[in-house]
């Protein structure tokens, strides 16, 4: 089986015709426009033309849907739907010529995340979900893992920025996460791709704070519809609000909050 509703058909072509220019730029990496947003915050070039090609083909097959997108910020219309756009989840690994990178897209409806596409253009790997109708990876259905001791499993982080406010606090929960698992945390640096692993049981759990919006909307529904857990800290469901995000199978979820707490 595959996914095939018409939102998703819109997905995965915005994402096919997006991830030609991806793929020339990276291959280009050396000559390519760069700017400093903020302290260890990059924009590209490629990040503003892939945004333009997305919201071109968008608002195309669905002219009447709001988008906030991480580069323009918010075009706002009257339907319920929009969607929640990162052109390049992963800029500095793709600056730094590493193949770890992703288009990440969430549809929203009235509040909620509906339907999401996290592509890897450069590893041809596109993970799909839609409510009710399971998470897929190229057409095969992904499930969490199946671990359920902490201590054996693998887990992802990213962060903390240079300039990051709760720095030592974050460095902190690193350490603690250290000492209760055998396999060293992963940090690889493109959190929808984090997520989307935790979706396939590549991994299984990835925490993080100060993410934004368009880091995880894709990844909210990829990770509930192949059987993952999504809560903040404290283990509730305002992950959005508090920007304090854990995500796991569904069995390692309780041990994870403890280690936080």
């Amino acid at each position: 089986m595959k996914l095939s509703s018409a939102n998703i058909n819109v997905l995965v072509k915005a994402c096919r015709k997006a991830a030609k220019t991806l793929i020339r730029d990276f291959g280009e990496i050396e000559n390519l426009q760069v700017s400093l947003k903020g302290p260890g915050d990059f924009v590209t070039a490629s990040d503003k033309k892939v945004e333009k090609i997305l919201i071109d083909e968008l608002q195309k097959a669905r002219p009447n849907y709001s988008i906030l997108s991480e580069e323009i910020g918010e075009i706002k219309n009257d339907s319920e739907y929009k969607w929640i756009i990162d052109p390049i989840d992963g800029t500095s690994n793709f600056l730094h010529g590493i193949p770890h990178f992703a288009i990440s897209i969430g549809l929203e409806h009235n509040g909620e995340i509906v339907c999401g596409i996290i592509y890897d253009p450069i590893k041809d790997e596109m993970f799909i979900a839609e409510k009710g109708n399971g998470s897929y990876l190229n057409n095969q259905r992904i499930r969490v893992s199946s671990r359920s001791k902490l201590k054996d499993c693998i887990i992802f982080t990213g962060g903390p920025r240079i300039d990051s406010e709760n720095r030592d606090l974050v460095l902190k929960e690193y350490k603690n996460f250290s000492s209760k698992v055998l396999i060293p945390i992963r940090k690889m640096g493109s959190a929808s791709l984090d997520m989307a692993y935790v979706a396939a049981g590549r991994c299984d759990g990835f925490w993080q704070r100060n993410l934004r919006y368009w880091d995880v909307a894709a990844g909210i529904i990829i990770v509930k519809e192949s059987g993952g857990f999504i809560t903040d800290f404290n283990g509730e469901n305002e992950y959005i609000r508090n920007k304090t995000i854990l995500v796991s199978n569904a069995k390692i979820n309780s041990e994870m909050i403890e280690v936080l707490k």
